[in-house]
């Protein structure tokens, strides 16, 4: 990880028998059958996300980059980190690090 690399908050939670991942910075979500698969799933959205936005929808990138969760998703986040933090193992609250290209 570098200096200019974007961290983005995460977290995972299995919610009536699926598996839902959630980026905060990007307010993006996924779901799938494992937890395994949710966060691969999350992390190609998201790559996929900021790509079109620095791309595609470049004019529109200022607002697509700082859509940010509403506060309850960061109070479920901060709640998750706690618990990793007593369990000692990263489980549920992550960060997802996006190497930032210069241009």
């Amino acid at each position: 990880m570098n200096s200019r690399d974007l961290i983005l908050r995460c977290y995972v939670k299995q919610e009536e028998g699926a598996w839902v991942a959630v980026c905060l910075d990007l307010n993006l979500a996924a779901q799938a059958d494992s937890q395994k698969e949710v966060r691969e799933k999350l992390e190609a959205m998201i790559s996929t996300y900021v790509n079109e936005a620095l791309t595609t929808d470049a004019q529109y990138a200022d607002q697509l980059l700082t859509r940010r969760s509403p506060w309850p998703e960061w109070a479920k986040y901060y709640y998750y980190r706690t618990l990793d933090a007593w369990h000692k193992s990263p489980q549920f609250a992550f960060n997802e690090i996006m190497p930032v290209r210069p241009v």
